[in-house]
């Protein structure tokens, strides 16, 4: 009975940090898009941190989806829309690449948040550098009461690395494909923005990222974790 209550309190807690970072992730694409005279999420009230207009929005990818997924499988899997003018994207394919990678900063910012608050926990006293390191515990509390802030950081860590590195990749419809938009003339990048539009490249897109994430993932997060470590040497 107590592991079935400790599996539905990790869900629970994944599903929370879930809509925290996912909210925060499609806010900062309407705010981009906002700034590069785009107001349409503004106009939907989706330049905003509650997850409510996002959830309103896309009630499939913030709700039922991930709530099911955390249940059965342990950690959420699900999806939101950020709406956008794609007269706007076509005219000004820098600003929409902008708006693109604005996600992926946003879930970088919240991932760095993660990290200051553990190194300043261990410093204070809370926190403690884990015997092992894995998806769920990247740190440890010193005191009993402190294990539920300490299982929160570590998932709001976790999430937002894996959000950060799912959408950097350059294949549609993940914001990487938006981004690379970047380092492209305008010209360019308007006739590759139409190009990927086709859905079966966004098909084709989220297979080859299903396969490629989770070494790749494995690669990051190795590398990540000793740095914050710096010297543990965690395998």
């Amino acid at each position: 009975m107590q592991g079935e209550s400790t599996r539905v309190i990790y869900a629970l807690a994944w599903y929370f940090v879930f809509v925290i970072s996912v909210t925060f992730h499609e806010a900062a694409h309407a705010w981009a898009a906002k700034k590069g005279g785009d107001l349409t999420a503004y106009t939907g009230g989706q330049v905003s941190l509650n997850p409510w207009p996002h959830i309103k929005r896309e009630p499939w990818g913030m709700v039922v989806l991930p709530l099911i997924s955390a249940f059965a499988i342990g950690w959420p899997f699900g999806f939101a829309r950020t709406p956008y003018d794609p007269t706007w994207a076509h005219q000004h394919p820098r600003k929409a690449a902008w708006m693109a990678a604005a996600g992926p900063a946003a879930n970088l910012l919240l991932a760095i948040f993660a990290v200051i608050i553990i190194k300043l926990g261990i410093q204070i006293g809370f926190f403690a550098a884990p015997y092992t390191a894995n998806i769920q515990h990247i740190v440890d509390a010193t005191s009993v009461r402190l294990d539920g802030f300490a299982t929160f950081i570590s998932i709001l860590f976790m999430l937002n690395l894996i959000l950060v590195i799912l959408n950097l990749f350059p294949l549609p419809p993940l914001d990487g494909s938006g981004v690379i938009s970047l380092f492209m003339s305008e010209d360019t990048a308007r006739k590759y923005r139409k190009f990927i539009a086709n859905p079966l490249f966004g098909f084709i897109g989220l297979i080859l990222a299903w396969y490629a994430f989770s070494p790749l993932f494995q690669w990051v997060f190795g590398r990540v974790i000793n740095i914050i470590y710096w010297g543990a040497n965690y395998q």
